[in-house]
């Protein structure tokens, strides 16, 4: 029977996101032949159909679904089982993986990111973006050893430690030539509602997803980036909040406008970076003492 690989549970993750084996491969950089070949191996080796791949997306079986439950928990040891022979060794992880709000500018981040390269030769640094619930959701789940910039009102449970970073406020923005631009007056729902909203989807894979800032019935586009969001308001294609963080040179410029909301009430968000409990490692520690900095927090927050 042919082994069950960490790569093979990459792969039956990757497809049951996506529910497409293309897209699965274009994540992995792998033609798809090769990504169908391997699955239809496994499952020949296994005597089961992991996937029905009679509809428009390729779905999971309950063979697959188990395997993917439990595959997932494998891969999380196997990862936590590599960082902690390679701390012991060197004190070092072997790889910190560092998710950013997706409301939080990355430029930021660079220089604290080369100086961390010419440090930690030896740990690999993987970045995410995450939206909404995602941010807590990597945290919970392993997908990341640290968050910058999570909700603190959304905290999910565990044993997780955090440091205030400040606040992000938000803005209803539209394209000058969007129709809601020319009312001149603060927008209720029956304005808002009329129009189709662009957003970005909730990042989360096993929390939760949550919605802000939209009203129901509200027609929408739902794009991969907040920068995706951004141009596509730019464009005139839809409205919606969007973080003053990343908004406000588009305001400046007079690329979006932001309008007044009749209700009047801020939308904000209280930030924070978090970790788990647990006593970090070296490349943790000092990702820790870099955001100790008020002026790296305040950068971030584009103040």
């Amino acid at each position: 029977m042919q082994a069950i690989t960490p790569e093979l549970l990459f792969m039956v993750d990757a497809i049951a996101r996506h529910g497409s084996f293309a897209q699965a491969a274009r994540e992995l950089g792998k033609v798809p032949s090769a990504v169908t070949y391997a699955v239809r191996k496994l499952e020949d080796a296994l005597d089961v159909l992991l996937f029905d791949r009679s509809g428009h997306r390729a779905q999971l079986t309950p063979a697959g679904e188990t395997l993917l439950h439990d595959g997932r928990q494998v891969l999380q040891s196997l990862d936590a089982l590599a960082s902690r022979v390679r701390r012991v060794a060197t004190g070092w992880e072997l790889e910190l993986r560092v998710a950013v709000n997706a409301v939080l500018p990355l430029s930021p981040l660079y220089d604290v990111m080369r100086e961390f390269r010419e440090l930690a030769s030896v740990t690999t640094l993987r970045l995410s973006t995450e939206v909404l619930s995602g941010n807590w959701d990597a945290l919970a789940t392993g997908r990341a050893d640290l968050v910058i910039g999570a909700d603190a009102n959304g905290a999910a449970p565990g044993a997780y430690r955090s440091q205030p970073m400040g606040e992000v406020q938000f803005g209803f923005c539209v394209a000058p030539r969007h129709p809601l631009a020319a009312l001149g007056r603060p927008l209720g729902a029956d304005d808002i509602s009329a129009y189709c909203a662009v957003v970005v989807a909730d990042t989360s894979r096993h929390l939760p997803p949550l919605t802000r800032g939209l009203l129901s019935k509200q027609p929408l586009i739902v794009m991969p980036t907040m920068q995706a969001k951004i141009d596509a308001q730019v464009r005139g294609l839809g409205c919606g909040y969007l973080p003053l963080t990343l908004a406000a040179p588009y305001i400046v410029r007079g690329e979006l406008v932001q309008c007044a909301i009749a209700d009047g009430v801020p939308m904000t968000e209280q930030l924070v970076y978090a970790w788990r409990e647990q006593a970090p490692g070296a490349a943790l520690k000092w990702w820790l003492q870099k955001l100790r900095s008020p002026r790296l927090c305040e950068s971030l927050l584009g103040f």
